[in-house]
C-alpha cells in the first residue's frame, strides 16, 4: 500500500511541476523581450540620453568607439570632425527608440551606462558610426565583443576616405 502512495505522489509531482512546451516558450519570450527606449538628447558623437522611465533619464556611452568632442569640455578640446559626428548621431537616433546590449561592464568610471545600441530596424549604431567615419575604434577591455568588427569597419572607412578620414 505504501508503494502505491509513493507512485501516486511521484506521478502527481511530475505532472504538476512540468511545463508544457508552449509555457516554456512563453516564459523564454518574456525573459528575452527586447526593450526599446526613446532617445531624448545627444551629448556628442558617442554619448546620449534615453528616457528609461526615471525623472532624469539615463546617459548612454557607446562601447568600443570614440567620437571626437563636439565642444570644449573640461580638459578636452573640441575635436576635428566633432560637430559632424554629433550631427550624424543626432540624425541617426534622436527621437527614435533604441535597444541596449551590454558587454562585461555596464557602467564606466563616470557612471554612464555602456552599451551597444540598435535601432528598431536592426541598425547597429556603434558600427554605423565607425563604418561611416564618424568615430574611431576605442577598445577598453573587458568590453571587446565587437572589437574585430569595428576594426574592419574602421579600415574600410579609412581606405574610402569617409568622414573624419577624408582630410588625412
Amino acid at each position: 500500500m505504501k508503494n502505491h502512495y509513493f507512485v501516486y505522489l511521484l506521478v502527481f509531482l511530475l505532472f504538476t511541476s512540468c511545463e508544457s512546451k508552449s509555457q516554456v516558450e512563453k516564459r523564454k519570450n518574456q525573459q528575452t523581450k527586447e526593450v526599446y527606449y526613446p532617445v531624448t538628447k545627444i551629448v556628442d558623437g558617442d554619448t546620449f540620453w534615453i528616457d528609461n522611465g526615471t525623472e532624469k533619464g539615463e546617459m548612454i556611452r557607446l562601447i568600443g568607439i570614440d567620437a571626437p568632442e563636439s565642444q570644449k569640455r573640461f580638459k578636452k578640446d573640441k575635436g576635428h570632425f566633432g560637430k559632424e559626428s554629433k550631427e550624424y548621431l543626432t540624425k541617426l537616433i534622436l527621437n527614435k527608440k533604441v535597444r541596449l546590449e551590454h558587454d562585461v561592464n555596464q557602467l564606466d568610471r563616470f557612471g554612464r551606462t555602456l552599451a551597444y545600441v540598435y535601432l528598431d530596424d536592426g541598425t547597429f549604431v556603434n558600427a554605423e558610426l565607425v563604418k561611416n567615419g564618424y568615430a574611431v575604434v576605442m577598445t577598453v577591455p573587458p568590453n571587446v565583443r565587437y572589437a574585430d568588427l569595428f576594426l574592419e569597419f574602421q579600415k574600410q572607412a579609412r581606405e574610402k576616405d569617409r568622414g573624419l578620414w577624408q582630410d588625412i
